[in-house]
């Protein structure tokens, strides 16, 4: 697998990232056909968006700081 996807991923899940954006960009990623619609969510919509781009830094907006 693509090293820079795997590390992404990593990233975002150990950031915390919301796991419905998370998967969006993993289908955005590997351009896998989006969910039907009526299982579509924001984050999820913004993580294939994002996933599609291959832009690593918008996970950011859909993670909560740790305390």
């Amino acid at each position: 697998m693509n090293q820079q996807y795997y590390q992404a991923v990593v990233t975002m899940e150990q950031a915390g990232t919301d796991p419905e954006f998370v998967q969006g960009f993993q289908c955005g990623y590997l351009l896998i056909p989006e969910r039907e619609e009526q299982r579509i969510t924001s984050a999820y919509e913004a993580g294939y968006a994002a996933g599609k781009e291959h832009d690593l830094a918008a996970y950011k907006q859909w993670t909560q700081t740790r305390k």
